[in-house]
């Protein structure tokens, strides 16, 4: 049995010893692709999908934060996204995960070039953090549970044995012929970057961006949609327990069919913010077009999507109209109850507010 002090550095590589064509296992992968499925082929309908999945981004940002403790509100996060001149007022936690975000985007970017290799996973660490630090080299990293202190796991330690693994790790993402199915594999993998424990600090944060960038690498979804983190969000308790089980018991099995469970159910609920999202979109075309008149800009409809938190400066900023004129268009929008004014310290803020509540839902 592993030693909990001592580190793990006997963590062998993928695939585990164990059978991964199991009916238990297959059947609920079958569900999880069928849902999968049906995610991409919505998405790729949309006229203009990477403004309405810019809000479910965001999100999973805000929730995969949320699982290591980093908690802002929905309306420190989206005014921070419009407040990027005025970082004095923006609280640590916005910042962290509007650098999830980035992290999240500039791994995709990463990903068309080189594939998910060990420089992605550490290049999207250090964009996450804002540092130039690497795989660790320090030895004594331990990790404890938050209320007792006791130590639950000790990673492997040593940075040559990291690289190795991570290599091991990258080699097996990309064995096409190991015939293993794509979602048990991704459980695999998830497990065994955090086993690895590759970094002094964003680990959690750096293998959940990695989750969904392996399903847009095997083109299983078009862009990084899935909403992974709300499930482990509300089923955190049971996330470390399961990882713990497979260092300390081998129970692969159940770890599995835990991700397994969460790709169905994330994917059913990505879906479904979607088309709400969509649907709430053309309802508002159509007002600000009976509103606005000669005036209608689809431009600002699209805005109003990408920032459920606006400002007049936010229209000018995007070229949508001088001062007067976006002030003329918000107030009339307001007007109408597209948009909800409120005023916070000397900025009069508009809100898409039936956005979000489907975001906050």
């Amino acid at each position: 049995m592993n030693n909990k002090t001592q580190p793990y550095n006997q963590l062998t590589d993928l695939p585990p010893n164990i059978d991964l064509d199991s009916a238990v296992l297959l059947k609920s992968s079958i569900k999880a692709s069928r849902l999968l499925a049906e995610l991409k082929g919505y998405c790729q309908t949309l006229p203009n999908p990477q403004i309405l999945i810019n809000t479910i981004i965001l999100q999973e940002s805000k929730d995969s934060s949320a699982i290591e403790n980093i908690v802002t509100t929905q309306d420190d996060l989206y005014r921070a996204m419009i407040s990027s001149d005025d970082n004095a007022h923006t609280s640590s936690a916005a910042k962290e995960v509007l650098m999830y975000k980035e992290a999240l985007y500039s791994g995709l970017e990463l990903l068309k070039k080189r594939g998910l290799t060990t420089n992605t996973m550490v290049s999207i660490m250090q964009k996450l953090k804002n540092t130039t630090a690497g795989v660790r080299t320090e030895s004594g990293t331990r990790l404890a549970n938050p209320s007792s202190k006791e130590i639950i796991y000790t990673p492997p330690e040593g940075e040559e044995l990291l690289r190795k693994k991570l290599t091991a790790l990258e080699n097996f993402i990309h064995d096409d012929a190991d015939h293993i199915d794509p979602l048990i594999k991704l459980a695999l993998m998830h497990y065994q970057f955090e086993a690895i424990h590759p970094f002094a600090d964003g680990n959690g944060r750096t293998g959940r961006i990695m989750n969904v960038l392996y399903l847009v690498h095997l083109n299983l979804l078009p862009l990084p949609v899935l909403y992974l983190s709300s499930f482990i969000i509300k089923h955190k308790g049971e996330y470390y327990r399961l990882l713990r089980e497979v260092t300390e018991k081998k129970n692969w099995n159940e770890w599995i069919l835990y991700m397994l469970k969460a790709i169905s159910e994330t994917a059913a609920l990505s879906l479904q913010k979607i088309k709400e999202i969509q649907q709430l979109k053309e309802e508002i075309i159509v007002i600000s077009k009976e509103v606005l008149k000669s005036s209608y800009n689809r431009d600002l409809v699209d805005l109003l999507f990408c920032h459920p938190y606006v400002k007049i400066k936010t229209l000018e900023q995007n070229k949508i109209g001088h001062r007067q004129t976006a002030s003329t268009y918000l107030q009339k929008l307001a007007k109408a109850n597209v948009l909800h004014p409120m005023k916070l310290g000397k900025e009069m803020y508009y809100i898409n507010h039936r956005l979000m509540k489907i975001i906050s839902n």
